[in-house]
């Protein structure tokens, strides 16, 4: 019996999807359950499992659009399951024995020929730097000359080489690209600068970090101290937290705040939902959480969809400084750079401080340049006084009711 593996359905608004990648071959034995292919959407990547256990048998070829019910593939679930599968467990512990009395011979041995391999250890070259010429990669004398002479050439590629690649751009990497072109092209957007000072809060680091760990399970990074401090200015400054409906502006009375996240398909944000009613330990786990599960290409939806405001850190890369793009529909979105000791004027004297550069990237349609500058501002006294995030105010004023 052939039963059809149909495309599901992966979202309201997502009616085609591309078949990005088979993780089974045509005719390979499955399991009930197990993962059979990727599919790829214009917002996320989504995963098949085979309904039953069989034979499968491909209908769709990779890159292939298929329409939510197109069949993808069928399995034959009248198939006896072959021997080779039945007996791989035993081949596969037969193949480690295999490799365990192999590996000490080529553990002391490089795939290469007496002189390239002399050359290898009289010139301390990485045998990874080098090319090999010969069959099932074994090194000649010439490919470590090669490498000698052409230090920090990438292996595999030949010398003055100019070829070219050409790949199909993936529905999600459209999106991107269509998204980033219309927020530069319906936005009034505009970028205003600061930097903070980040002393305070790599001292609450080095001193709570073990403690934080041991209590609540998770790191203390930076992004639960920006998360807390952008809620706090959000509310104080709701037009940085709203967005244009129409000839309507939407006021969000809630922060649900997007994290710009580089997942291997591209660049996804998820959502953290009410994070202004979340401790620091719950933004912490969470952000664990949607980074997770955008690095494996898991994040559904509905945890992609949404979002007020949107923080993204280019200093996880090195980055000094930048000028993000709104996350369209939103209004603005906070760009955080790379921690750099910079010299600083303080009371008269001149101190080494970890700086760093923000950048408030916002649509000056609905946010204007004091409302900016101001949240900017906010911004950056919470998080160089971070006993304010506990009240969002100096913990004296709040007892005195001033």
């Amino acid at each position: 019996m052939a039963l059809e593996i149909k495309v599901p359905s992966v979202g309201e608004s997502i009616t085609e999807v591309t078949l990005a990648k088979w993780t089974k071959k045509d005719g390979d034995w499955v399991e009930r359950d197990e993962t059979i292919a990727e599919l790829e959407s214009e917002k996320a990547t989504f995963e098949i499992n085979a309904e039953q256990a069989g034979i499968l048998r491909i209908v769709a070829q990779e890159g292939d659009t298929l329409k939510i019910g197109d069949t993808a593939c069928s399995i034959d679930t009248s198939a006896v399951k072959p021997i080779s599968e039945v007996s791989g467990a035993v081949k596969k512990e037969d193949s480690k024995t295999a490799e365990k009395i192999a590996a000490p011979v080529e553990a002391n041995n490089i795939n290469a020929t007496p002189v390239a391999a002399a050359i290898i250890a009289d010139k301390k070259v990485d045998p990874a730097t080098v090319t090999p010429s010969g069959s099932n990669g074994k090194i000649f004398k010439q490919d470590v000359i090669d490498a000698l002479n052409n230090p920090g050439r990438k292996p595999g590629v030949p010398i003055n080489s100019r070829t070219t690649r050409a790949e199909k751009m993936s529905a999600l990497r459209k999106t991107i690209s269509r998204r980033l072109v219309e927020a530069k092209n319906t936005t009034a957007m505009l970028t205003t600068f600061n930097e903070v000072d980040m002393s305070a809060i790599m001292d609450i680091r080095a001193k709570n970090k073990d403690k934080f760990k041991e209590q609540h399970g998770v790191n203390l990074g930076f992004m639960s101290f920006f998360t807390k401090a952008c809620c706090f200015a959000l509310q104080e400054w709701p037009s940085v937290n709203a967005m244009i409906d129409g000839d309507q502006i939407v006021f969000n009375e809630f922060c649900d705040i997007s994290i710009a996240v580089s997942a291997p398909k591209g660049l996804v944000v998820p959502v953290i939902r009410n994070a202004e009613s979340m401790s620091m330990a719950d933004i912490e786990k969470k952000v664990v959480e949607l980074a997770t599960k955008a690095k494996a290409n898991k994040l559904t939806i509905e945890e992609m969809t949404g979002g007020t405001f949107t923080l993204t850190n280019g200093g996880t890369f090195g980055s000094m400084m930048s000028t993000p793009i709104i996350n369209i529909p939103q209004s603005a979105i906070l760009g955080m750079h790379k921690i750099q000791d910079r010299p600083m004027a303080i009371n008269g004297q001149v101190v080494i401080r970890p700086m760093m550069y923000l950048a408030l990237s916002y649509d000056h349609r609905i946010i204007d340049g004091r409302e900016s500058v101001s949240f900017l501002v906010r911004v950056k006294e919470l998080l160089e006084n971070p006993s304010l995030l506990l009240f969002g105010k100096d913990p004296v004023k709040s007892l005195l009711e001033i």
